[in-house]
């Protein structure tokens, strides 16, 4: 198991206890150094769960044929795989050439969390997903405040004021759960999805003062001008993230209104927009403040390696007991290859990258 070296990465992709279970399964499980320090978790604590402290990275990767990472390889861990090589972690290649000439370069099979798929349902990708919609609300509520450049509304409202009204721009999984906090915070919240049923699913469900409707270019420019939050949650898995909130959407939303989007690890849902950081994360956008921060879930990294964990831990045994054996127990492997042999096999991704 690597450790992260992506700027504000805090994440491990594995804790003790699933080093742990794969060391009870008879396997060797080689851990780098202070791999797991931003999520709380010491070497000393994986050395008793049976793992062994790897000095750097390249003795991980000499030393194993399964590498494990949470997100995409970065310039400085490029010459670290080869052809024996398996990387097992979050890619989203469509927003990464780069990465994608290295990997193919390599001769590895890369694996990506977030193309495995079990009946339009995606497993690894939702937790994390789950992650960034909760902190999407709660970081909204705060950037509306006027210390933080906001036009100074209280999510919840109070008696004879109303609340912040909150448009969450599709339904899945992230949406749902940014809705869900929103809602619970007291926010008006609408819920837009390009599938209606969906959309008003989500809101039953949620209750409060939500309601869901069909989403559009047409709707969302209504609405913006009325909009205190407008949380982007789309997904085209595989491909980039389409843009749902256009430079006049921007301009129509009121001074000091929020926009998050989350779907900037897949370049974006906002025109124009570009990536904020951990330490800087949120940044005018004409009139609007916009924050749009890739790897949320990095800002609460034990919790979210134990989410993770939990999601991936069935995969990594069975890849760890060889190939054949695990695209058997786990058919869904084979469509969340996206890099083997030098070139690129997964269509959505080879599609967004024009290959």
């Amino acid at each position: 198991m690597l450790r992260e070296v992506k700027a504000d990465e805090r994440r491990v992709a594995l804790t003790p206890d699933g080093a742990r279970a794969l060391a009870s399964d008879g396997r060797t499980v080689v851990v780098e150094t202070a791999a797991g320090e931003g999520a709380g978790f010491s070497d000393d604590e994986y050395r008793a769960a049976g793992a062994d402290i790897a000095v750097s990275s390249r003795e991980v990767a000499d030393r194993a044929g399964l590498l494990l990472h949470v997100k995409e390889p970065q310039t400085s861990e490029f010459d670290l795989f080869g052809p024996h090589h398996t990387l097992f972690t979050y890619l989203h290649l469509a927003a990464a050439p780069e990465v994608v000439a290295a990997l193919t370069a390599s001769g590895c099979r890369a694996i990506a969390y977030e193309s495995v798929e079990v009946d339009r349902v995606y497993p690894l990708l939702a937790p994390m997903s789950a992650v960034a919609g909760r902190l999407a609300a709660q970081s909204a509520a705060t950037y509306l405040e006027a210390r933080n450049g906001g036009r100074g509304v209280l999510f919840g409202g109070i008696a004879d004021v109303p609340p912040a009204r909150v448009l969450v721009i599709g339904a899945g999984v992230s949406g749902r759960h940014a809705a869900a906090v929103a809602a619970a915070m007291g926010a008006e919240v609408i819920v837009a999805d390009l599938d209606e049923t969906r959309a008003q699913a989500v809101a039953r469900d949620i209750g409060g003062n939500t309601r869901g409707i069909a989403s559009g270019p047409r709707v969302i420019d209504e609405l913006a001008p009325t909009c205190d939050v407008i949380i982007g949650a789309v997904l085209l898995p595989g491909r980039a993230a389409p843009t749902v909130i256009t430079s006049t959407t921007l301009a129509s939303m009121p001074r000091g209104s929020v926009i998050i989007d989350i779907a900037i690890d897949q370049g974006g849902c906002v025109e124009g927009v570009r990536s904020t950081t951990h330490q800087d994360p949120i940044r005018d956008m004409g009139h609007v403040r916009v924050s749009a921060t890739p790897n949320m879930p990095a800002a609460v990294p034990r919790t979210a390696t134990a989410a993770l964990t939990a999601a991936t831990l069935p995969y990594v045994r069975a890849l760890a007991a060889g190939w054949p054996s695990a695209i058997a127990r786990h058919p869904e492997l084979v469509g969340a290859v996206n890099v083997e042999g030098g070139r690129v096999v997964h269509p959505e991704v080879g599609a967004a990258l024009g290959l």
